[in-house]
Formats: C-alpha cells, structure tokens, sequence
C-alpha cells in the first residue's frame, strides 16, 4: 500500500524528539520534503515551553532521551489538559512489548520500532491527522 500523499495546505505542524542527531536530520528533512512544517529537539527540557509555542499537531516521541525520557514526556502530557488531547507517536528502538505497552497506557497513540520505515510514519501522521485536513 502507497502512503497517502499529504496535504500541504492543511498546515500540519510536528514537534519531533530524537535524541540521534543523524536520524533527528534525515527524519525532519523528509518529513519537511512532504509538505509538514517540522519543529526538530533533541532533547525535551525546554518541551513544555516549546509545546505552548509551536502548538503542534502531532509529536514524534523518541523514548531514550537524555535527561528527561519520552515516558516523563507523555506523563507530562497526559496531566495536561491541553496537551493530552495532541496525538503521540512513539518511534522508538526498545521493541519489547512492556515498552510498547507503559507508552500506550501513557497516552501514546502509536509505537513505531526502529528502525522505522518512513512511510509507516507518514502513514501513522496520516491517520492521526486527516480530521485536521478537512
């Protein structure tokens, strides 16, 4: 199955948390070249502030993150109540289903295993976000 194509008109904004500064590049670079406007941290200290700012419609969660880790991340989000609505997609290496398991109950959205391939992603960012496109 193709990956749909996105909509550049409907203004679609991801926040992506990726501690590896290679993959943080490539996957902004791609998903930058699909019509997303891409807001790349490599770590989530400063999250809340930038979540408040940039106003995202969708986060790509890397759970190994130095200092404060993706699990923190969607607690926080989850006592927010603004930010708990805004879908999560975990992309992340720790494959075993414990890990999928406490993101999910955590809010996230999706679990993503690395390494990922990028149309999953643009299919997992479709699917949370075709209500925003009409």
């Amino acid at each position: 199955m193709a990956a749909p194509t996105p909509n550049p008109s409907a203004s679609i904004k991801l926040l992506l948390l990726e501690d590896n500064d290679i993959s943080r590049q490539l996957m902004s670079e791609f998903l930058t070249d699909c019509g997303y406007t891409v807001l790349a941290l490599s770590e989530a200290k400063s999250f809340s502030l930038i979540l408040d700012q940039f106003q995202p419609n969708v986060v790509l969660l890397d759970l190994k993150l130095p200092e404060v880790d993706g699990y923190a991340v969607l607690e926080l989000m989850q006592r927010h109540p603004t930010w708990q609505h805004i879908p999560v997609i975990v992309i992340s290496a720790f494959a075993f289903d414990t890990d999928k398991q406490r993101a999910l109950s955590l809010g996230a959205r999706r679990y993503l295993v690395k390494p990922v391939k990028l149309t999953e992603v643009i299919e997992a960012i479709w699917a949370e976000t075709t209500c925003l496109a009409i």
